[in-house]
């Protein structure tokens, strides 16, 4: 019993500090889960588009820089609708926003590009 008060009295403590220290820093484990890593790997890669996806952007008045910096990152990964394991560039469904969502984005993540093969507005 003695030993788990000296436990305590050391864990607790440390666990405060080190959520204010990585809190400043703005440290995050949030790029650890699918949905962040599926996002983050697209975002690295060279995005080409199809002529649809193009026309698509075009008739929704939807710019790249848009596209990349809001409905990509702030989109969400549908894993359900997604073939995540299909060889050799799985193909994934992004909707965007994740609540009561208004497009909805089919891509293939390749090694060295994504293809964006499809933009759909939902309502």
């Amino acid at each position: 019993m003695r030993k788990l008060k000296f436990f305590l009295l050391g864990l607790i403590p440390g666990l405060v500090l080190v959520f204010f220290i990585l809190n400043k820093k703005g440290a995050s484990c949030s790029g650890y889960l699918p949905n962040s890593r599926v996002i983050a790997e697209t975002l690295s890669k060279k995005a080409i588009y199809s002529p649809s996806f193009s026309a698509e952007m075009a008739e929704n008045k939807i710019d790249e820089k848009f596209l990349k910096d809001s409905i990509l990152t702030k989109g969400e990964v549908d894993f359900d609708k997604s073939k995540a394991q299909q060889k050799p560039c799985p193909e994934y469904v992004l909707v965007y926003p994740k609540k009561n969502p208004r497009y909805e984005i089919r891509f293939e993540k390749c090694k060295e590009e994504a293809n964006f093969n499809s933009l759909r507005k939902l309502r």
